[in-house]
């Protein structure tokens, strides 16, 4: 009893030193003895028989209490901490290093674009094998002043002087020197064994070769207008034009007829307009006869 309200005017003497703001120095609290039997041995204390005050104890429970978080406190701070833990990882799944697909690059020609002007160079067109290699056999026109006119099968690289004798040879009276006997001949060529020309007498029809193609030693050459051989389309008479081959008397008189009608001859592409006289004649002719 006594204890109780000592307590009591302590905490009214604390009380009023609060309201007043002094300051009330604390006596020295008396510990009260008490039997051991009443209360047991604190586990706490050194001597079981003493008592901490209720005074003491009431004001050290609030910083005990303080302490101890509670169920609700420990939900929160984990609540916090796994919030923390989600944030996390969506930061470090955010900056993780992703892999950039490489576009595939674009080749660029560096070939100067061509001029408007300029023209694609063709190629080469391949070379004909058939045309590339020689014939193995030519085949030779002979005509005019021979025993066997005709067409003549000689190997290749023959000359003139082979397809004669193929011939059979000339004629007596036929013009021998207007004929390079060496030379070479090419497949499809023709010769034309003309006459002679006489003592004093102008030449009717001379001999020449009528080329196809062109020869080995070089293109063949016709022989020159103003060269012996020849007859002149003007000048002739129609003997001398009935002396020309494939010309008998019906075509020379024609001819003549032609040159009084028209008058002179200024090529010879006009005999083609001379009755009797086709292309054909007239292609055997114009190596024969001059304007």
């Amino acid at each position: 009893m006594r204890s109780t309200d000592e307590t009591r005017d302590r905490i009214r003497q604390r009380l009023e030193a609060i309201a007043a703001g002094g300051r009330v120095d604390k006596p020295a609290p008396s510990w009260d003895r008490v039997d051991q039997a009443e209360s047991g041995p604190d586990p706490g204390d050194g001597d079981p028989g003493l008592r901490a005050p209720e005074w003491l104890t009431d004001q050290a429970a609030p910083a005990r209490s303080r302490l101890a978080p509670g169920r609700r406190g420990v939900v929160a701070l984990a609540a916090v901490a796994l919030v923390a833990a989600v944030i996390g990882v969506v930061f470090a799944w955010r900056d993780r290093p992703v892999a950039q697909a490489v576009q595939p690059v674009t080749v660029v020609s560096t070939d100067s674009p061509g001029q408007p002007g300029d023209a694609p160079t063709p190629a080469p067109a391949p070379a004909d094998p058939v045309a590339a290699s020689p014939p193995a056999e030519l085949v030779i026109s002979v005509v005019g002043l021979v025993r066997t006119a005709g067409l003549v099968h000689l190997p290749a690289g023959a000359r003139i002087a082979d397809a004669l004798a193929a011939a059979g040879g000339a004629r007596e009276g036929a013009d021998l020197l207007g004929l390079n006997l060496a030379q070479r001949l090419n497949d499809g060529d023709q010769i034309l064994v003309g006459l002679a020309p006489r003592d004093g007498a102008p030449v009717a029809v001379g001999s020449a070769t009528i080329g196809a193609g062109p020869a080995a030693a070089g293109p063949a050459r016709p022989p020159d207008p103003a060269a012996p051989g020849r007859v002149n389309l003007n000048t002739a008479s129609e003997a001398e034009l009935d002396g020309l081959p494939g010309v008998g008397p019906v075509t020379a008189a024609a001819i003549a007829a032609w040159r009084q009608a028209n008058g002179r001859f200024t090529d010879i592409e006009q005999l083609g307009e001379v009755d009797g006289i086709g292309p054909a004649r007239l292609e055997k002719l114009r190596a024969l006869v001059t304007v």
